[in-house]
């Protein structure tokens, strides 16, 4: 739906690309955290994350800067070329001829670790059930870091990331029916001044 301004422009609007976003990422993680708990192989990961999670929430992530959110739209994005970066780096360069070793995975992890540091710090400005969804998230990359090393289990982390990613389901499951029956169908905190449907959005610039 278009609105024109005063000036001739169409104003658009876009609906809450949270749950797509939202939903991409929940499901790749917790693909992921059954591939390392040994429940499967990588497959499902590396389908849902050149699909999914990287495609399908890149562009959740693109809706969400043109609504006006930093904090949803960076995360969306960033996390988004994530899976796709994680899909180049396990299946696309071994094929090439350049495959990862433990220090390259280690850097990889460690990069990420400290990117999500960055919104761990910014994302409790937003909302508690997101807080808890990042810092599930910093502990899960601090865990593949010690995976990578020899020093945590593989199963450990993997129950770990599948947890979080369980949460950014829910999230997600709870801004979809919230909106969809305008009330509160299941809990979610609607951060300072936002409706329902913002509930999963971010801080705005």
């Amino acid at each position: 739906m278009a609105e024109v301004t005063d000036s001739g422009m169409l104003k658009e609007w876009w609906a809450n690309p949270a749950v797509v976003g939202l939903m991409g990422f929940g499901l790749t993680t917790m693909a992921t955290g059954l591939h390392n708990v040994g429940y499967w192989t990588a497959g499902p990961t590396l389908a849902l994350a050149i699909t999914f999670g990287g495609t399908a929430q890149f562009i959740a992530g693109i809706v969400d800067l043109r609504k006006g959110s930093i904090f949803g739209g960076s995360a969306f994005m960033s996390y988004g070329a994530f899976w796709w970066s994680l899909f180049v780096l396990l299946y696309v360069q071994p094929k090439t001829g350049i495959a990862a070793g433990p220090h390259e995975e280690l850097g990889f992890f460690l990069m990420w670790t400290i990117f999500t540091l960055a919104f761990c710090i910014a994302v409790q400005g937003v909302g508690k059930f997101l807080a808890a969804l990042f810092w599930l998230l910093f502990l899960a990359f601090v865990l593949l870091d010690f995976v990578v090393v020899g020093k945590c289990p593989p199963a450990v982390a993997g129950w770990e990331i599948f947890i979080t990613g369980l949460l950014a389901w829910y999230i997600a499951a709870a801004t979809l029916a919230n909106a969809v029956y305008n009330r509160m169908v299941l809990p979610l905190d609607a951060p300072k001044g936002r409706t329902l449907e913002k509930t999963a959005g971010s801080a705005r610039t």
